[in-house]
């Protein structure tokens, strides 16, 4: 069974992570309701929900927001591996029990240190990390986990950066999927704003740049592992289904 990737828009891809999934023998397949495909009821060859610009209460905004809380619920009380990146994240916290909220710490954007929290120890996806750098670009923010969540990465501007809820979902709101190309395009189509609020969109992208093959060294092994997660679930339930 293939994986369902949720892409809320065309400019926040799964990127280099599609071809992580791919390497390590994960089929995948990519769902664009912005462009009309519905959100499926189910996924339960494994899920990942992408990022995107909207809140994640704007519903208006993106009409199918509603219809992808709903799945994610469903593969969280499933136990089918459900991976939701930033917007993702958010609409997972929502979800389950949780609060989403404009950040009072302000934008977060560019380059931004991980730290493992003691609860990561023998974590399934991020359990073998140390201290890492991640891409970040967000304004909300998790303020509330949800009922049982357990936290496993936290930051300097924001604490809840990553935690798994129940024993094969996860919530990452910074972007493991972004490569510098990704990132570039994000400020190159916000630079006035960027620059209005402090930052330097040249500067940003340079460290993007300069980071690349250490932010692949991180987050590729975390893209295999969930592969592997969705691999081995599917084996069981095709082995269940030969039984009967």
């Amino acid at each position: 069974m293939a994986i369902t990737i949720v892409e809320h828009q065309a400019e926040a891809p799964a990127g280099p992570l599609a071809g992580w999934l791919t390497e390590a023998g994960a089929d995948h397949t990519v769902v664009q309701p912005y462009l009309g495909e519905p959100v499926p009821a189910r996924a339960d060859g494994g899920l990942i929900v992408l990022g995107g610009s909207a809140s994640a209460w704007e519903d208006e905004v993106c009409p199918w927001l509603p219809a992808t809380r709903g799945l994610i619920a469903r593969c969280v009380a499933d136990g089918v591996p459900t991976l939701g990146i930033c917007l993702g994240a958010q609409l997972m916290t929502i979800a389950c029990g949780g609060t989403v909220e404009r950040g009072a710490a302000g934008l977060e954007v560019g380059l931004t240190a991980l730290t493992p929290l003691p609860q990561a120890a023998g974590d399934p996806l991020f359990g073998g990390l140390g201290p890492a750098v991640a891409v970040q670009y967000h304004q909300d923010a998790t303020t509330v986990p949800p009922p049982g969540a357990v936290p496993l990465l936290t930051g300097e501007r924001y604490p809840h950066q990553a935690y798994r809820l129940g024993e094969a979902a996860w919530a990452a709101q910074f972007h493991l999927e972004a490569d510098h190309e990704i990132f570039a395009r994000w400020t190159s189509a916000t630079a006035g704003a960027l620059t209005a609020a402090g930052h330097s969109p040249g500067e940003l992208d340079a460290e993007v740049r300069r980071e690349q093959d250490r932010l692949t060294r991180t987050w590729r092994p975390v893209g295999h592992a969930f592969a592997g997660l969705c691999l081995s679930r599917s084996g069981v339930r095709e082995v269940q289904a030969s039984r009967r």
